[in-house]
């Protein structure tokens, strides 16, 4: 069986994935073809393009199209949300309750729309509508090859509900409970994203990055989030969290005047100051107190049984708090969709609907999904370039030796990664014994704040001793604490609190990376490169020879390593 999955519904982080016989075939943001950050009011046209070219299907060859978004879903919840929202945000309310029509028809004219320009007939297709959560879900667990597991999903939110905890085993899906937005984990740390002056949808990692500089005792936001034992949930303020237009402190910011005469005045810069570091660590650390809180009353009894736990949802991309969730004794196992924000709902559709239908997902043992180019066309873009060129014999020791000599160097390699994170096929990469080497990336081609960490992608075999952990991590979704004797000869990906983010590089997933890694330790004495996404600050990932040619010529980026060739500008 062929399936289609779109999304996503509410109008931003568009993408499509193809299943075929249950297995990915290929998967990508359309941010990657259009070069707009989370292709916000597109439609995932060239993704879905892309997909159907890359199994080899025609618009007619495709047996059902999957969506993330469920007009049920938004009925069963319209009268629990009324009675949640009916005083604090009694326009809200009104529209969910009365006019969820409306939002279903705009759901159907953008699906309609997409599949339109694709040469679909929408008519002749056969829809399959999927809760937002049991999409995110399904990412997680059909994927992960576990048998059975306890699976969370959390987000800003979906039709109505913004979390949601649940079992798997088998083929199903069982829910345990939902909350309901406004009361949204997602929400609460977008709002104080917004406040400490990042992108929210986009600077929450940075939120991350910049929590452990800061000492969550000295900052209170128990009148923004609270746990309710009695109820067992939580509870976010109307008056500070995503706050209605009328009480926002400027019309593009989504917390209130109000929390800017408590807190003070909202950060500026790139800089780390206080009390501003307070706030992100008593930001991460609420978050990550409700989230254990939650698993330890609808969760824990399932875990205990086999430890296994699946999550998606955009705060699954939290790999701070992915390692305190690892660090209890009754989750073993964690397993985390890559793409687990709102573009990964295309993937999780498709695969809930398969299931439906009668399929078996194969377990997901890769990202690299995207788009792979010729030799024949890295040659045709090299042609123009401008830039000195050489075809090398050995591309991955080339580019070990330029790292090792304390260059850094892109590298432009085979399918394009499915997800936000680099792993090894868009990336930049440097040489994390080299201190100053971070900032370097940092200054001259990210073009971002100095404080933020890098990533360390390193060869399996070396993972246990650097990372004092056996848990697979191949998608940099879960953090971990760096051994003593590794951090001082990798300081350049070892963040200030002694955790790192990690890519554990296997032979058999990505030979060409792991080559390159393997004649670096051979160099170098150490088993890691740094490792970050092939882009500049506000882009997304790299898609195509072109745009990396573009980027390497607006950057302070030297060297380029694609397919065979090295590109330079020395």
């Amino acid at each position: 069986m062929k399936i289609l999955g779109l999304a996503a519904p509410f109008g931003h982080d568009h993408s499509a994935a193809i299943l075929v016989d249950g297995k990915v075939i290929a998967g990508a943001e359309e941010e990657r073809f259009t070069r707009k950050k989370h292709a916000d009011g597109q439609m995932p046209v060239n993704a879905v393009k892309f997909c159907l070219d890359a199994a080899g299907l025609k618009p007619s060859d495709i047996d059902c199209v999957a969506f993330p978004w469920s007009f049920h879903a938004l009925r069963d919840h319209r009268v629990e949300y009324l009675l949640r929202t009916m005083f604090t945000r009694p326009s809200r309310a009104f529209k969910k309750f009365f006019r969820n029509r409306r939002e279903l028809r705009g759901e159907i004219k953008h699906i309609f729309g997409t599949l339109e320009q694709c040469g679909f007939d929408p008519l002749k297709v056969k829809l399959e509508w999927v809760e937002h959560h049991l999409a995110h879900a399904a990412s997680a667990f059909y994927f992960s090859g576990m048998e059975r597991a306890a699976v969370m999903s959390i987000d800003a939110g979906g039709e109505l509900a913004s979390t949601l905890l649940g079992t798997a085993a088998g083929k199903d899906i069982r829910k345990l409970k939902e909350i309901l937005a406004p009361d949204s984990l997602g929400d609460f740390y977008a709002t104080m994203t917004d406040y400490l002056g990042f992108e929210r949808g986009d600077g929450e990692y940075k939120v991350m990055g910049m929590a452990p500089f800061g000492d969550p005792v000295k900052s209170d936001l128990s009148r923004l989030i609270r746990w309710d034992a009695a109820r067992k949930t939580y509870h976010c303020s109307d008056a500070y969290v995503w706050v209605q237009r009328s009480k926002r402190f400027r019309v593009d910011k989504v917390y209130s005047r109000r929390m800017v005469r408590e807190f003070g005045p909202e950060r500026t810069g790139d800089g780390l100051s206080e009390p501003y570091i307070h706030i992100a660590a008593a930001t991460q650390k609420s978050l990550e107190d409700i989230t254990l809180r939650l698993i330890e009353a609808y969760l824990k009894p399932e875990l205990e049984m086999h430890g296994n736990l699946c999550f998606a949802g955009g705060v699954a991309l939290n790999v701070a708090m992915n390692r305190i969730l690892l660090e209890q004794p009754y989750i073993k196992h964690l397993w985390v969709q890559p793409a687990s924000g709102d573009a990964g709902g295309s993937l999780g559709a498709a695969a809930y609907a398969g299931v439906r239908l009668g399929e078996r997902i194969a377990p997901m043992r890769h990202a690299y999904l995207g788009p792979e180019f010729a030799a024949w066309e890295i040659e045709q873009a090299l042609s123009t370039c401008g830039y000195e060129y050489h075809l090398e014999k050995n591309i991955c020791l080339k580019a070990a030796t330029l790292l090792q000599q304390g260059e850094i160097v892109g590298w432009f390699q085979g399918r394009m990664e499915w997800g936000p994170r680099a792993l090894g096929n868009r990336s930049i990469l440097g040489n994390p014994t080299i201190r100053g080497t971070a900032d370097r990336i940092n200054e001259i081609i990210k073009f971002r704040e100095n404080w933020r960490p890098f990533c360390p992608s390193l060869l399996k075999e070396f993972a246990p001793d650097i990372l004092q952990s056996n848990h697979p991590a191949p998608f940099m979704t879960i953090a971990f604490k760096a051994a003593l004797k590794w951090k001082e000869r990798i300081p350049e990906v070892v963040h200030v609190d002694g955790t790192c983010r990690p890519q554990i590089v296997e032979k058999e997933t990505n030979p060409r990376f792991y080559q390159l890694i393997q004649d670096f330790h051979r160099l170098s004495g150490v088993p890691v490169v740094i490792n970050t996404s092939l882009n500049r600050r506000g882009e997304p990932m790299i898609c195509s020879p072109r745009d990396a040619l573009l980027m390497f010529k607006e950057s302070g980026l030297d060297y380029l390593a694609m397919g065979d060739y090295l590109v330079s500008k020395k």
